[in-house]
């Protein structure tokens, strides 16, 4: 059984958008973040929204 992604458009703009400001917030000179705090709640947001994704996915498998 494959694990397939179903990019639903809601998580896919809250994950582009985290991955965004993760990317922002990320000082690639000291290899730390600006705000450390806002980003682990940022880190922890966007794999849950990768989870439901992947989640939602099987459902739909698992359902036919």
């Amino acid at each position: 059984m494959k694990i397939k992604i179903v990019p639903n458009f809601f998580f896919v703009i809250i994950a582009v958008i985290l991955g965004g400001a993760l990317y922002k917030q990320f000082d690639f000179q000291n290899l730390n973040f600006e705000k450390p705090a806002l980003a682990i709640v940022y880190i922890i947001v966007f794999i849950i929204c990768i989870g439901l994704m992947i989640k939602k996915s099987n459902n739909k498998q698992n359902s036919k």
